[in-house]
């Protein structure tokens, strides 16, 4: 069977897409299960430092709120209330630098199939997305991405870890 000259570079096209959708950012996660800065579980080592706080949730150097990543419950993609004053702090720097862009990744815990956790991640950074551009947020600085469950903050089978997994993570 021979392939059109389209077939081929659709097939590079989505090799492509794929090998960069299997890559890893290698980067950390920050923030707390509950929007204040400080851990849960006393967990360590994945990017999280315990005792931390957030204060007024302002980066020193950058002007980034420090807490950049929110965290929600079970098969939902609500935002808890929690979390209101660090998607408040984003919302405040965006519109201060309307020339900057953010990526929101949305991601799940392991549980349930790939598809459906895809759909749940961009569900959730679809609702930081629509509480960011109420707040006064230009859509133009704001992009979804959804890992699902691809990009775990922690390995585990644990409660903890499932919780610590589904979150919606500021990426500047």
């Amino acid at each position: 069977m021979q392939f059109k000259p389209y077939a081929k570079s659709l097939a590079v096209a989505v090799s492509l897409a794929v090998m960069a959708g299997c890559s890893s950012s290698g980067g950390t996660q920050d923030g707390s299960m509950d929007g204040t800065g400080t851990t849960m579980g006393g967990v360590s080592g994945q990017g999280m430092t315990n005792g931390q706080t957030s204060g007024s949730q302002m980066g020193s150097q950058t002007g980034i709120p420090d807490v950049r990543t929110i965290y929600f419950d079970f098969d939902k993609d609500t935002i808890r209330p929690e979390f209101e004053s660090v998607l408040n702090a984003h919302a405040d720097y965006l519109r201060s630098n309307p020339n900057t862009t953010v990526i929101l990744e949305g991601h799940g815990d392991e549980r349930g199939t790939r598809e459906y956790n895809l759909g749940l991640g961009e569900r959730r950074a679809q609702s930081v997305e629509s509480y960011l551009t109420v707040q006064g947020v230009s859509p133009s600085q704001l992009e979804i991405v959804s890992y699902g469950e691809e990009r775990p903050a922690v390995q585990g089978n644990s409660e903890d870890a499932y919780a610590q997994n589904r979150r919606v993570v500021f990426d500047y």
